[in-house]
């Protein structure tokens, strides 16, 4: 498979994928160029591998992961609720965002390493194995990470609002 190819299939996925991670749209571009810039160069042996969307995906976290980028990412601070809307009436599409919202909220108060497995777990569904691969770690790290992770969301999300599943079906 040629790179364009490569990209023509890949490249959105890619973008959330970072664009979850990250919560900011265009640090998730970048990432996503940086990697995709560094993985041209190697094409040749990147594009002959079994799942080349796996290496970008790692190179990517990688990205995020590396302290050269702390200073970008920005804090997400949490603010007080000004009230629930009446939700037996119209749905409003707001609350959707609310929930987005408050998911990205949650997500930044996770370890980088956690937010990763997390998102590589419940927003893109993969499995342990996947992940491990990606992150270049033993299986029962990831399965270690995300029990930390869900851990942590579990005890703020009791003293929070629930958030809805539907939030990361997007």
């Amino acid at each position: 498979m040629d790179f364009e190819e490569f990209l023509r299939g890949q490249l959105p996925g890619l973008v959330r994928f970072a664009a979850v991670l990250t919560a900011d749209t265009h640090l998730a571009q970048d990432l996503t160029q940086d990697a995709l810039v560094r993985a041209h160069a190697r094409w040749g042996r990147i594009g002959r591998m079994d799942r080349p969307d796996l290496y970008l995906r790692r190179m990517i976290a990688n990205g995020y992961l590396s302290w050269r980028r702390r200073w970008a990412v920005r804090s997400v601070h949490p603010v007080a609720d000004t009230g629930e809307l009446d939700r037996s009436t119209v749905p409003d599409p707001a609350v959707r965002l609310a929930d987005q919202d408050e998911v990205t909220r949650m997500l930044a108060t996770l370890t980088r390493r956690q937010r990763v497995v997390v998102v590589l777990r419940f927003y893109e569904g993969r499995g342990d194995e996947e992940i491990a691969e990606i992150l270049g770690c033993a299986a029962g790290t990831v399965r270690s990470h995300v029990s930390r992770a869900l851990a942590g969301l579990r005890e703020r999300a009791g003293v929070e609002r629930p958030v809805s599943q539907e939030v990361f079906e997007t």
